[in-house]
């Protein structure tokens, strides 16, 4: 018996030639953690788990860091961490049917570099 297979975004289908579909599911990708980061970068720079684990937290803590002190991180070919500020708005409270001022306020955001935007777009499935 012959197959003929198809393949879909997200399915693949297994047909024998002359008979019915077989719907077969692909499990969704694992997106990456912290934890995946590290192993990565370990394994492919040699250098200890421990020793990686403590530079991506320090990474992580100077950024925070610097948008707490509403400094942009600026990472060429990456992207840029930067603080948007956010205008006064006024909105409502469902629950008990009143008006609440929402004041202005910074908010963390991260625009992706150029290079980086076009890697993404050319890796469509």
């Amino acid at each position: 018996m012959s197959f003929i297979l198809l393949i879909n975004q997200n399915d693949i289908y297994l047909q024998p030639e002359k008979i019915q579909t077989f719907k077969i599911n692909i499990k969704k990708i694992k997106d990456m953690t912290k934890a995946d980061i590290v192993s990565e970068v370990s394994k492919s720079t040699g250098i200890e788990k421990i020793t990686v684990q403590k530079t991506v937290e320090a990474f992580m803590e100077s950024v925070k860091g610097s948008l707490a002190k509403n400094q942009n991180v600026y990472l060429r070919g990456f992207g840029s961490f930067i603080v948007k500020e956010r205008a006064q708005k006024t909105a409502r409270n469902i629950s008990k049917n009143t008006t609440i001022i929402i004041p202005a306020h910074n908010i963390p955001a991260f625009k992706p570099a150029k290079t980086f935007v076009g890697k993404v777009k050319s890796n469509v499935k």
